[in-house]
Order: C-alpha cells, then structure tokens, then sequence
C-alpha cells in the first residue's frame, strides 16, 4: 500500500469519527449516546466505543454508495445498538 493510500485510510477514519463525536455532541440520533453509554458501562474505552461506531457508519456509508440508495438511519440505529457485535460483512457472489 503506497503513502497515499494509507493518508487516504486515516482521513476516511478521523472524518468518521469525528462524525460520531457529532453524533454524541448533537444527541442525534439517540441511539448514539445510548449506545456509547452502554459500552462504557460494560468497560470499553472511549477510543474503542468510537471505533466499533465508526465501523457501523462506514458500513451504512459503504451500502449507500454500492446501492446508490439514501442512507438508512432505522438500519443505521439498529447496527448502532447491536455493537460491539459489528455487522455482518456483505456476502459476496463467489459463494
């Protein structure tokens, strides 16, 4: 993977957490803090709970372009509450 690429992965990661950091700021959607509230709870660390909420977005994000779709947000929130289980990844046509 060239220099480029990998600045390309961090800025793909820090504009998606950043995004979630909105998220919890704003309270929208609620989901957000419930779920953030919730790992914390059960031990995870701030920078891991933003992560596996990072994740999920970029999933959603990722489905919306491949499907040339709207974004999701009942989806959104329902990934965001089954955390820290992440979803499952999409199947692919070769199986």
């Amino acid at each position: 993977m060239s220099e480029h690429d990998d600045n390309d992965e961090d800025f793909a990661e820090a504009t998606l957490i950043q995004a979630i950091e909105n998220q919890l700021e704003s309270g929208e959607p609620a989901a957000a803090k419930a779920v953030y509230n919730k790992l914390t709870l059960v031990g995870y660390e701030r920078e891991e709970i933003l992560e596996l909420m990072a994740l999920v977005l970029a999933h959603e994000v990722d489905a919306m372009l491949r499907e040339d779709r709207p974004f999701d947000g009942a989806w959104y929130e329902q990934a965001l509450r089954a955390l820290p289980e992440l979803p499952p990844e999409e199947q692919s046509d070769d199986q």
